[in-house]
């Protein structure tokens, strides 16, 4: 075990989260390429498959209460992501409600924004990020781990609700968002056959969908990081913009190196 010489930055979320530790993802890169190296650990909390329903529980345990935030790693940036798998269509087991959704985000938030709350911390900043389009067409043409071809348990429209939703909570609680669902449909020129470059099977990102996110947030944190393969590429820079606007002393380089002779 070693001491927490760095404080971190924590990515919450469902598959979208978990693979931005793939190579070029929005994860790997505010990992490794040189923005956060020495400055920030950068912890994934990304669990393939969750809802923001079975996230809850997870959530309680993955961060440190009150009584033991003076010996544990300070949570200086915590993102949330959401809503492609509580945007499956009723009857699908992930399925969650828009409004309880959104009620859903709003405790996670308030799990770390509000004083009462066991969880409690003032160091932390958030911010939020939309799910991305969804691809139908795309989607029901692929198969699973299995070679079992995708049934038609999303769907565009619904997903865009579920994104807008994730706007209203940052708007309603002054939190940052991180608009990928935005940023990805204009680069792909507003059209599903555009979004194939980005989406690797019409639902998760590829390497050049995650860059876009994480851009949008850095220019949020330059006021928190950049490189190449495109999907992860703009999540990576969404994120990146939205560091660089809305908490810019996050952006990295505003922020020292520790160990430093």
């Amino acid at each position: 075990m070693t001491a927490p010489v760095q404080d971190a930055i924590v990515l919450l979320g469902d598959s979208l989260t978990q693979g931005g530790w793939e190579a070029h993802g929005f994860a790997q890169r505010l990992a490794c390429e040189s923005a956060y190296v020495r400055k920030f650990d950068v912890i994934n909390r990304g669990f393939s498959g969750y809802n923001t329903e079975w996230t809850i529980p997870v959530f309680e345990q993955c961060l440190a209460r009150r009584n033991e935030q003076s010996s544990a790693q300070k949570i200086r940036l915590l993102t949330i992501w959401y809503g492609a798998n509580d945007a499956t269509l009723p009857g699908f087991r992930q399925h969650i409600p828009l409004e309880k959704f959104g009620a859903n985000l709003t405790r996670l938030v308030n799990m770390v924004r509000d004083p009462s709350s066991e969880w409690f911390s003032s160091e932390t900043k958030l911010f939020l990020i939309t799910p991305p389009p969804f691809n139908v067409h795309q989607w029901v043409a692929g198969t699973n781990s299995a070679g079992v071809p995708h049934e038609r348990d999303r769907d565009f429209k619904v997903t865009a609700e579920y994104a807008q939703k994730v706007r209203e909570v940052g708007a309603s609680e002054k939190i940052p968002v991180v608009d990928v669902w935005r940023a990805l449909w204009n680069i792909a020129g507003q059209t599903e056959r555009g979004l194939t470059k980005y989406l690797s099977d019409g639902l998760h990102l590829t390497g050049e969908g995650y860059s876009v996110g994480t851009k949008q947030l850095s220019n949020i944190l330059r006021d928190l990081l950049t490189r190449n393969p495109f999907v992860f590429k703009v999540v990576y820079e969404e994120l990146i913009g939205a560091i660089k606007e809305y908490t810019p002393e996050l952006y990295y380089e505003n922020l020292q190196e520790v160990f430093v002779k």
